[in-house]
């Protein structure tokens, strides 16, 4: 008989913990969705990108701090500009990324074009 109220305790214990712990916040997960992707395509070589992207962790960490202080309102507008900043960092990374695929290809016609006969 103890074993099981020791067994019953111990499944109500763990079911009340899993019933208070706060759900997931979506905008907390895409923002950091967000800066993640920009990371990873390499938004800190580019200047400008870099910038926005380290607004964003910004943002992002200060959302958290609100969080915990029960500010879900103020958190949450926070957390909607780190995920912009975020995006707008990764736009500018692939934009610098393409001007390089760029001028990559002019400098690759160029090459062609000074060695094909005339």
């Amino acid at each position: 008989m103890t074993r099981f109220s020791f067994s019953a305790a111990a499944f109500l214990f763990a079911a009340a913990c899993a019933s208070t712990s706060p759900k997931p916040n979506e905008k907390a997960e895409s923002s950091s969705a967000a800066i993640r992707v920009a990371e990873e395509v390499g938004a800190t070589h580019s200047p400008n990108a870099a910038l926005h992207l380290q607004l964003a962790k910004e943002q992002f960490q200060h959302a958290r701090m609100l969080t915990a202080q029960k500010d879900k309102a103020q958190a949450d507008r926070l957390l909607m500009r780190a995920q912009a900043d975020a995006e707008l960092s990764l736009a500018l990374a692939r934009s610098e990324e393409e001007k390089a695929d760029a001028r990559g290809a002019i400098d690759k016609l160029k090459t062609l074009k000074e060695s094909a006969p005339q």
